[in-house]
C-alpha cells in the first residue's frame, strides 16, 4: 500500500471518536497491514448464536417472558435480547445468573467457555473496522480530538449522549450494544499496563456541556480516572494557545509491532487509513510540536480538576 486508503460506506455506525466503535479483542496476523481483512459486514460468531439460542429455548421452557427473565437476571431486556440473537458476548455474571434461574445443570456455564466473538467487530463503522483490527495490537496509539471526549476516556453517560444523538437515531437495542462495546473496549487502558496511550484535547472540549452538573462531574472523574496509569498520557490544549500545527484535524496515529507507522483520520460517513510513509511522517511531526504546545500531564490534571470544581 502506497497512499492513504480511503473507506468510505454506509455502514451502521460512526468511527472510533464520535460513536460507536472498535473493541480490543484478538487481532490480525502477519503483515501488520496487509493481514486487515476486506471490508464486510460482521457475523456473530456459530458459538455465540448457539449459546443464544439454547439460553433463549431455556428460558422460553421454564415460562420467563423476555422482560420477566431480564428482571431476575438484573439485566436489561436489550441486553438480553442481544445474547439470545447473538450480538453480544454474555458476561460471567449473566452466565452465572442464567444458569442458577434455568435448572442450573451446568450446560450454560460449561457451554460459555467455548463461546467466541468471531470478527470481534460487531458494532464498528466499516470504515473503522481496518484501524481498530490494528489498534488491538499497536505498540502505542496517540489520539487528538478537537470535537469530542475520545472514545476512550468517555464516561457511561457521556457516551449515551454521543450515541443518542446520533443521525439515524438508533434503535434501544442497537443502543445498548453500542454502549457496551465502547465500555469494554477502555478496558485496553488497564489490560496493556506496558503500552502507552497517549491524548491531546483541546480544552473547549471539555468546556462543552451535556446533560446535568452530575453527569458532568462524572465525566471529569471518569476522564481523571482513566488518565491515571503510568501507560496513559492526557494533555489538555488551553484556549490561550492559539494556532497550532493540527487544526486540519482530528486524527489517531500508532505504531505496530513491525514497527510500521500508521494514521486514521475521519469526518462525516467516511474514514481514512493513511500508510504513506511520508503523509505519515508528517502527521507525527504536527503531534509532536502539538505536545510541547499542549499543558503537561500534571497541569491537564489540574485544569480538569478545576473545571470540575466551577460546576
Amino acid at each position: 500500500m502506497t497512499g492513504g486508503i480511503d473507506i468510505d460506506s454506509v455502514g451502521s455506525d460512526h468511527g472510533g471518536g464520535n460513536g460507536r466503535d472498535g473493541s480490543h479483542d484478538g487481532g490480525p496476523d502477519g503483515d501488520d497491514l496487509a493481514a486487515c481483512e476486506p471490508d464486510r459486514e460482521p457475523d456473530p460468531s456459530d458459538s455465540l448464536r448457539t449459546w443464544g439460542a439454547v439460553q433463549q429455548a431455556l428460558r422460553e421452557h421454564a415460562g420467563y417472558s423476555r422482560a420477566e427473565f431480564a428482571d431476575l437476571v438484573r439485566f436489561s431486556k436489550h441486553t438480553v435480547e442481544s445474547v439470545e440473537l447473538g450480538r453480544r458476548m454474555p458476561d460471567e455474571a449473566y452466565v452465572v445468573r442464567s444458569e442458577e434461574l434455568l435448572g442450573n445443570t451446568g450446560a450454560l456455564r460449561k457451554s460459555s467457555k467455548y463461546v467466541t466473538r468471531g470478527r470481534g467487530d460487531v458494532g464498528l463503522a466499516a470504515w473503522f473496522r481496518e484501524w481498530a483490527r490494528l489498534e488491538r495490537v499497536a505498540v502505542s496509539l496517540c489520539t487528538y480530538e478537537c470535537r469530542l471526549v475520545p472514545g476512550l476516556l468517555q464516561s457511561e453517560g457521556y457516551a449515551r449522549a454521543v450515541f443518542e444523538g446520533t443521525v439515524p437515531v438508533a434503535p434501544d437495542n442497537q443502543l445498548e450494544d453500542f454502549m457496551v462495546r465502547r465500555m469494554e473496549r477502555q478496558r485496553m487502558l488497564f489490560e496493556r499496563p506496558t503500552t502507552p496511550f497517549s491524548f491531546i484535547v483541546e480544552e473547549h472540549v471539555f468546556r462543552r456541556r451535556f446533560g446535568d452538573t452530575e453527569q458532568m462531574r462524572e465525566l471529569f472523574d471518569h476522564v481523571l480516572e482513566r488518565s491515571a496509569p503510568r501507560n496513559v498520557t492526557l494533555q489538555i490544549v488551553p484556549l490561550q494557545a492559539g494556532l497550532h500545527a493540527c487544526l486540519d484535524g482530528h486524527m489517531r496515529l500508532l505504531e505496530t509491532p513491525k514497527g510500521q507507522r500508521l494514521a486514521y483520520s475521519e469526518g462525516q460517513q467516511n474514514g481514512r487509513l493513511i500508510s504513506d510513509l511520508k503523509e505519515v511522517s508528517l502527521l507525527y511531526q504536527r503531534y509532536d510540536t502539538l505536545r510541547s504546545q499542549a499543558l503537561n500531564a500534571k497541569d491537564s490534571r489540574g485544569l480538569l480538576e478545576r473545571l470540575r470544581g466551577e460546576l
